[in-house]
């Protein structure tokens, strides 16, 4: 009897388990992917069970579930999709309640689709060469994304400097290995920092806009991390030349990578050079070096240690902005920051950076579903950006106002022809810098330099650190979370390169008088040499505590997110020099300043079906201003902006996503406001009155506070795979960016006794300039089975403006020096003259292709482009000069057949071209 209960109890048991098991074993599909070339676990592929909206990724083991969703039953496609691999189909077949375990799947290298990433980054990195204002680029951004649209807006549209959403560089985080590499004083990445490693960059993640983002909060214009972390980069070498007639001519790589080795160590190397004695502009150098060096170690089963480092030496001559008149005489290649020197190019305007990078980053496998990423970085080194001087004697730039045939003709007494004839002969026939002249005047003035060369100076040391932490707390939530520091000390002063043939330059500012005239009342009347600090002399210090918290959601129609941050920023000015127009508020501490930003963002993508989606963002947050427009005029004094306050950003976006196997299209509508902006900047002015004032010209600063933006608009990209070998493709950017309000505008000078406050400037409804608003692309690619394709696109771009003159849009212009409007003020004539030009519309055609051979276990390849195939002269930007600030100075200036001092521009390159060869082993 006990042993018949006790075999009652045990089939109970036995029964009771196997329910269990029965009821608990879910219907899912498990994977490893791994690379078929060297067996090492891929990460970031998409995992998608074709026709559902059922997609995940593979973490960094290669591993990937679909354990949050309710998987469909029977035979099925799993498709895997990664950059630069081919993509992979395998049918199966899922059966209910039970775990279908693909094992190991593998994924080929797409040579193809690998020539052409080397390709888009090189280009990017070549077009990103300029860091000129108007030409702050967003394609380094866009380089990582697949998306249709985005591609276009990085590879073809990035010439003309279009911005998506009409956002520029210092609206989207650049991120390495966690690490945010954006500059504290402008907010903008600084992309000489990495220029030239494109080997080392191949290993991207983008978020686009505000959506989830695992390391940060990001931004408007989205957040790119570049991984340049030992253990992930593929085993094996490149070498690299690449010819080009853009920003620089040569360039040599080459780079190597160990793989994981079996004692838990990788390493990965790069060295390149890239090189011009003169880019596509006249007398713009190109000299740039590049080191990278990554070495890592796992540490047991959990933890890795990962060393980077990177030093991009690089030393860029500048190119000069031009008025109409100035192209005119000479063409759109003009380039006024040169001239020769003993029969060599000399270039007054250079960029010199040299700020190496080391970063630890250590990573943390606290259990399978938790991972903590903890990062320290340091940053120091030197930005120079050099310049011509000069005191008590002419102005030595070829393109100044009084040298060109406009001035003359535009005497009051009636135009100087003869004049006027020989200044367009001069001009026409040199227009170039005159080395000698300048050394022969200082040898003339007894040695003492009227003439000089010297370089404004940032010495920046900036420590970085972070930890991040992300959990998996079910299938179907995942919790990621950071806390930041960053702290910059920013050492800025003029350092003097050449004194051009003197003995020695009197450090004083002869525009002034008296202790005015003195840089430093505590050492004046200061003789200076080669190599020595004067001028002005300050220290900025800032720092950020920051921290962010975001909660995913996938479920099988919705997934959705949540994230929140908050950050502390304060500033700090430390003159060194007691300043002699400002003795009082120039030496020593200024006031701290501190701000407290937060923000929070939500979106979601529902899956109407596995081919439809729709997907929402939304966000308000609040940032600090920038170093750079915190405090008016920093070279000078401790005076801080007034009325300072944190901006404020609104956006909300709707995507509606079609994915099939042969068409892929995003269709976006978004709206973005932006308020209480800040932006200063710097100008010698003509006709400032209406404050009771007898003094009209000035060197003054235009503080513009409590700006209002708004970007609306909607972009399209589609491409549909029409041929196994064919892709068509479009891409369309319907955008409006105007100022929506009429901010608050100040002066500051060393010129005035107080600020001079000049109310509002009307800029309401009037358009942001940057780049064309609206641009439309149509094109095709061609891939053949044999390793060789090409592609055209035609690419039309419209609504590009000029950067309209702030101080000529307030009471300023209207006013005389007793503050009451001129008499002859004739409202019709001047909403002609306020009126904002609009560029032509223009039409670009690029061509590109390559081809791809496999000998034994050496790859060989090429890329090739040809942009602006048909050489069309376009405008990529400009803007007003604030010269002519009143009614009076632009209405007799307007009256000129050539205006002497009109808008001033940057055009596009005419046809170029680039070529990349490469052996991969």
């Amino acid at each position: 009897m006990k042993d018949f209960r006790m075999k009652k109890v045990y089939f109970f048991l036995t029964f009771l388990c196997f329910s269990i098991t029965a009821f608990a074993q879910q219907t899912t599909i498990t994977g490893k992917v791994v690379d078929a070339s060297n067996n090492e676990a891929l990460p970031d592929v998409e995992v998608t069970i074709e026709n559902t909206a059922f997609t995940v990724t593979t973490d960094a083991q290669g591993n990937f579930n679909f354990d949050a969703f309710e998987v469909p039953l029977g035979e099925q496609i799993v498709r895997l999709e990664k950059q630069g691999y081919s993509q992979r189909r395998y049918p199966v077949v899922i059966n209910e309640g039970e775990v279908l375990d693909l094992d190991i799947l593998s994924m080929e290298v797409d040579i193809n689709e690998e020539n052409f990433q080397i390709g888009t980054i090189s280009l990017s990195d070549n077009e990103l060469s300029s860091d000129e204002s108007t030409a702050d680029n967003m394609s380094g951004l866009l380089q990582a994304s697949r998306d249709v649209f985005l591609n276009a807006a990085s590879f073809d549209f990035s010439a003309t400097f279009f911005r998506p959403r009409g956002f520029d560089s210092e609206n989207g985080k650049v991120l390495i290995n966690g690490i945010e590499m954006n500059k504290m004083y402008n907010g903008r990445p600084q992309w000489s920092n990495w220029g030239g490693l494109n080997d080392a960059q191949r290993n991207q993640v983008f978020s686009m806009g505000m959506s989830a983002n695992e390391y940060t909060f990001g931004d408007l214009a989205g957040t790119t991390n570049i991984i340049m972390r030992a253990s992930q980069y593929r085993e094996g070498g490149r070498v690299s030349y690449a010819a080009s007639n853009r920003s620089y001519r040569g360039r040599v790589m080459a780079s190597y990578n160990t793989g994981l080795l079996k004692g838990g160590w990788a390493f990965s190397f790069l060295a390149s050079r890239r090189f011009a004695d003169e880019g596509y502009r006249e007398g713009t150098l190109y000299d740039a070096n590049s080191f990278f060096a990554s070495v890592e170690k796992q540490l047991g089963e959990n933890h890795s240690l990962n060393l980077t480092a990177f030093y991009t030496p690089n030393r860029r001559g500048k190119s000069s902005a031009n008025t109409q008149e100035v192209y005119d005489l000479k063409d759109t290649r003009y380039n006024s920051y040169w001239g020769y020197q003993d029969g060599e190019i000399r270039n007054s305007r250079n960029r010199e950076i040299e700020e190496p990078v080391i970063m630890l980053n250590h990573y943390w496998d606290i259990t399978d579903k938790t991972r903590l990423n903890t990062n320290v970085g340091y940053q120091f080194g030197k930005i120079g950006n050099s310049r011509l001087g000069y005191d008590n004697a002419p102005n030595p730039d070829p393109t100044y106002y009084q040298k060109l045939p406009s001035y003359n003709l535009a005497n009051p007494d009636g135009p100087d022809y003869e004049t006027a004839y020989l200044s367009l002969q001069e001009f026409q026939n040199d227009g170039q810098i005159d080395w000698q002249n300048l050394y022969e005047t200082n040898i003339n003035y007894g040695g003492t330099s009227r003439y000089y060369l010297y370089e404004d100076r940032n010495d920046d040391n900036q420590l970085m650190a972070n930890t991040i932490l992300t959990s998996d707390i079910n299938e179907h939530i995942t919790i990621n979370g950071k806390l930041g520091y960053r702290k910059l000390n920013s050492k800025n002063f003029a350092n003097m390169i050449d004194l051009l043939g003197g003995n020695g330059y009197l450090d004083i500012d002869t525009f002034n008088d008296g202790d005015a005239a003195q840089n430093n009342l505590d050492n004046p009347n200061r003789v200076i040499g080669e190599d020595d600090t004067f001028k002005y002399n300050y220290e900025l210090d800032a720092s950020v505590y920051s921290g962010f918290a975001q909660a995913q959601f996938k479920y099988n129609k919705i997934d959705f997110y949540l994230a929140g941050n908050v950050e502390n920023t304060s500033y700090q000015r430390n003159g060194l020099y007691r300043n002699g127009s400002f003795p009082e508020n120039s030496f020593g501490k200024s006031k701290e300043l501190d701000f407290t930003t937060y923000g929070a963002k939500l979106g979601a993508t529902y899956k109407i079906t596995g081919r439809h989606l729709l997907d929402l963002n939304t966000a308000y947050f609040t940032d600090a201003p920038t170093l750079r427009n915190s405090f008016s005029n920093s070279r000078q004094n401790n005076l801080t902006v007034d009325n300072l306050q944190e901006e404020i950003s609104k956006n909300i976006d709707l995507s509606y996503i079609y994915r099939s196997p042969i068409v892929k299209a995003r269709l976006t509508g978004y709206y973005t406001l932006m308020e209480d902006a800040t932006e200063i900047s710097f100008f010698y002015a003509d006709g400032i009155g209406g404050q009771g004032r007898d003094l009209s010209t000035a060197f003054v600063q235009e503080v513009l506070t409590d700006i209002d933006k708004r970007h609306i608009g909607a972009e399209l990209g589609i491409e549909a795979q029409v041929t196994p070998t064919i892709k068509l493709k479009g891409a369309a950017a319907f955008g409006q960016y105007t100022y929506d309000n009429n901010p608050d505008l100040m002066l500051t000078s060393d010129d005035f006794d107080e600020p001079i406050d000049l109310g509002k400037s009307y800029l309401k409804d009037y358009k942001i300039a940057g780049g064309p608003q609206q641009a439309y692309q149509i094109g095709f690619e061609y891939r053949d089975p044999d390793y060789w394709w090409v592609g055209a696109t035609s690419n039309f771009f419209s609504n590009a403006y000029v950067d309209v003159s702030p101080i000529t849009r307030s009471s300023n212009f209207y006013s005389d020096f007793d503050g009451v409007p001129y008499n002859d003020y004739d409202p019709e004539v001047a909403r002609g003259l306020l009126k904002q030009e609009e560029f032509d519309s223009y039409m670009l055609v690029n061509v590109v292709g390559g081809k791809s051979w496999k000998v034994d276990d050496y790859f060989i390849g090429f890329f090739a482009t040809i942009n602006n195939v048909f050489d069309q002269e376009y405008k990529t930007g400009g803007y007003e000069q604030g010269r002519s600030a009143s009614y009076r100075n632009l209405v007799d200036d307007a009256n000129n057949d050539t205006r002497v001092f009109g808008p001033k521009y940057w055009y596009g390159y005419g046809t170029t071209y680039y070529l990349n060869v490469y052996l991969r082993f």
